[in-house]
């Protein structure tokens, strides 16, 4: 168990906290958010930490493989579900996002199988800090910032359908002709 395998196990601990600290007293209690926030955000830079540790020093493990993208998933999905219980995010924005995700995890797992690494894509990368941002936004909730979280949810949603259609035509051939 190094560094960056324990970094991810700490951001599936930190989950729980994250969601009771929101959801606790229908999200009404102005320093529950602020500790959700900043649960999420200590999760999010584990999330960043992890993977340039586990690279630079050559710390990649099948487990860090596994759970990484797991834990991830597992703590942005979370918070997006949370926003739907708080009515501050449609479902049919969560649903669009988590679908994306599922389709992604069902590429690299068939291209896993042959033995092709997908890497993430930049459009990818970009689609991750506007959801994190906008989630971050959203649970700290400050009505000055309204139009600046309105403007990065919507970011968000449209780099989610980009970086969808963007991995689908590079990676298509991992369904259609089992290679790349």
């Amino acid at each position: 168990m190094n560094l960056p395998n324990k970094l991810t196990v700490l951001r599936v601990i930190l989950i729980p906290f994250f969601v009771v600290s929101l959801l606790a007293f229908g999200g009404n209690v102005r320093i529950l958010r602020y500790v959700a926030a900043s649960i999420f955000i200590v999760a999010s830079l584990t999330d960043m930490l992890d993977g340039k540790i586990a690279r630079k020093y050559n710390l990649v493990t099948n487990f860090g493989k596994f759970m990484d993208p797991l834990a991830d998933k597992l703590l942005v999905c979370s918070a997006l579900i949370c926003l739907v219980e708080l009515r501050q995010l449609p479902s049919w924005m969560v649903i669009i996002i988590v679908s994306r995700e599922f389709i992604i995890s069902g590429f690299r797992l068939v291209a896993a199988e042959q033995g092709i690494v997908i890497a993430a894509s930049y459009w990818g990368k970009f689609k991750t800090t506007f959801q994190m941002l906008a989630v971050i936004l959203m649970i700290v909730d400050l009505p000055v910032l309204r139009l600046i979280t309105v403007i990065c949810t919507w970011v968000a949603l449209i780099l989610t359908i980009v970086s969808l259609v963007d991995y689908i035509m590079k990676n298509h051939k991992v369904l259609t002709e089992g290679r790349m």
